[in-house]
């Protein structure tokens, strides 16, 4: 494969003048089984470069482990990139952002109390060093110097906007080199933070969706010479539970692409193909309210959660073809999706009375955080008894992030660090009646200083005053849906509480669909086992993609997990998505 060069007046390729124009397609974010389609449709966009993060937290879900398979099998990702003949921009990180869990950095970090993240603190950057280590013998043969598709390595991702010690982004340059990365590096940047955000000797890229000329002209001051790179341009954005559906108009984004190239720079689509925050990855905002990403990850890019053409799709097509070949073949067409069906969900096992078949208690004085336990994702059930009877008011210093309280089994209120809540009042019958508070993890902070996001119950809890002891905290990551005893629905007693719902439902041919959940609240949905990820009934999205590869021909299992209550007994599969209402 040919080699990338970084020369005064721009990119060089085999010493002739490159100009990048990438697109983002995060290989976790999509079913592994259609990585092959998006990048096919990647380079009939007219895209010669596709970009993707790398998250440390998947590929080393424990200290010391790495894997690289299924799912985050990267080396076949760039083994099938290269088939389409396109190049690769890397982005290992350790940090992502990404609006994903943590920004990618593994919990098991936050074990340490006092660690400082994405700093010279020694602990973080011997972590770093064996992640770098795994992950460059791994994907180090896939170097455009050995032959592979990837042409530059990304140093960091947008540290303007945390810090700015050059010395912890040297560290980080050499463990690359040191590990066998002979490819460019670069940073990315949005414009303010260009300065604090850059190492002297690394590439300058800048990252904006709109006021181009005064983006490319801010990195221009920072970088009299070199090429002039868009990493990320935001094409579209992300959602937030309780927010609407964001979108951008393809007339205006192309608008803004057709600027950023005609002033000759190179351009990274972020994003080509958002795809979808499975399982319980999601990130999180918190810049004063914590507020949890949404699981479609669409972004309204080119290639919708589906992998379908949208409006942008055509429209930056034409604008590339302006600048760049583009190859003679039409438009995608949209693939075969589900005809609409129902599933019937008859079977349920409570969560709280099942609890002991999910994961193991961990008993202590005070309660145990999700990282203490080693756990990085679900929730974790915390239970003590409560002295007195009466009218009891019960306090946490820190719900990370969505406590439902139980007491006797029956629930008395949930708390949300989402609303700032600390507080509980309700009455206890009886003395030493049974505590149990389910907290739920929404999504590690993924941008700026609240990042050291540890979930659980922090601190302190009271009631009435006197601290409780004598905890028991337990892991729930809820990685199998079949390990509880499911028993028929008794349409008559309903499960009280938490539970998990299964159902089944025939389909002749697998092809893409969504499953809406109307009359639901809040959960979890699995179809034969794969993790869809979150529902919630306050929007914006109404419905879950459900990816083809993960139905079969005949009978498939859908098993939701219903944290609250719903109004009814099944589901619904669709061939088209709800993502919820527009802004204003």
């Amino acid at each position: 494969m040919p080699r990338l060069e970084i020369a005064a007046d721009g990119f060089r390729l085999d010493d002739r003048p490159f100009r990048i124009i990438s697109g983002g397609l995060h290989y976790f974010r999509v079913h592994p089984e259609q990585w092959a389609d998006r990048l096919h449709k990647a380079r009939l966009l007219g895209l010669n470069t596709v970009e993707t993060y790398v998250p440390w937290n998947l590929h080393a879900p424990r200290r010391g482990e790495f894997r690289a398979d299924g799912g985050l099998d990267l080396p076949r990702f760039l083994d099938l990139a290269a088939a389409e003949g396109l190049h690769v921009l890397l982005r290992p990180g350790p940090y992502i952002c990404a609006e994903w869990d943590g920004g990618g950095l593994p919990s098991w970090l936050l074990a340490d109390e006092d660690i400082e993240l994405r700093s010279r603190d020694p602990r973080y950057l011997k972590a770093v060093d064996d992640y770098l280590e795994s992950l460059l013998a791994t994907v180090g043969p896939y170097l455009s110097t050995r032959g592979g598709p990837v042409i530059a390595v990304q140093l960091e991702n947008e540290y303007g906007a945390y810090g700015d010690d050059s010395d912890y982004l040297a560290d980080l340059a050499e463990l690359l080199r040191r590990h066998g990365v002979d490819v460019p590096l670069f940073t990315c940047d949005q414009p303010a933070d260009l300065e604090r955000g850059g190492l002297d000797g690394v590439l300058r890229t800048v990252n904006f969706g709109s006021r181009v000329e005064a983006g490319l002209a801010e990195l221009r001051r920072q970088q009299p010479e070199g090429p002039l790179m868009c990493s990320e341009f935001w094409i579209g954005w992300f959602d937030r539970w309780g927010g609407t559906h964001v979108t951008r108009g393809a007339g205006d984004a192309a608008a803004d692409l057709d600027r950023l190239l005609a002033a000759g720079g190179s351009v990274n689509l972020y994003m080509f193909h958002g795809g979808t925050n499975f399982g319980f990855t999601n990130g999180a905002n918190d810049k004063g309210t914590y507020r949890p990403t949404a699981t479609s990850y669409d972004y309204d890019a080119p290639l919708d959660e589906a992998g379908d053409p949208g409006p942008k799709y055509a429209a930056f097509r034409e604008v590339i073809a302006r600048y760049a070949p583009v190859p003679d073949e039409p438009v995608p067409a949209p693939g075969p999706k589900l005809a609409p069906m129902s599933a019937e969900l008859t079977t349920c096992a409570g969560l709280l009375n099942q609890a002991d078949r999910l994961g193991t208690a961990v008993h202590a004085d005070g309660p145990v955080t999700m990282e203490q336990l080693g756990q990085s994702f679900g929730f974790v059930l915390y239970e003590t008894t409560l002295p007195d009877a009466g009218r009891t008011v019960l306090r946490i210093d820190e719900v990370r992030d969505r406590a439902q309280v139980f007491v006797d089994g029956q629930p008395v209120g949930v708390l949300e660090r989402e609303n700032h809540e600390h507080a509980l009042s309700f009455l206890v019958s009886r003395r030493g009646a049974h505590l149990a508070v389910l907290v739920e993890n929404q999504g590690r902070v993924n941008y700026g200083r609240a990042m050291h996001d540890r979930k659980g119950l922090l601190g302190r809890v009271t009631a009435n005053g006197l601290t409780l002891v004598d905890w028991s905290s337990r892991p729930l990551p809820l990685e199998d849906p079949s390990a509880p005893d499911y028993v028929p629905l008794d349409p008559s007693a309903p499960p009280v509480g938490p539970a998990f719902h299964r159902g089944h439902v025939d389909i002749d041919s697998p092809a893409d669909g969504f499953i809406a959940l109307d009359g639901w609240t809040k959960g979890q949905v699995w179809i034969n086992g794969f993790a869809l990820g979150r529902y919630w009934s306050r929007g914006p999205q109404a419905t879950l993609y459900v990816p083809a590869p993960v139905l079969r021909a005949g009978r498939n299992e859908i098993t939701v997990l219903e944290l609250h209550g719903s109004t009814t007994r099944t589901v619904e599969l669709r061939g088209t998505p709800d993502l919820g209402p527009l802004e204003d």
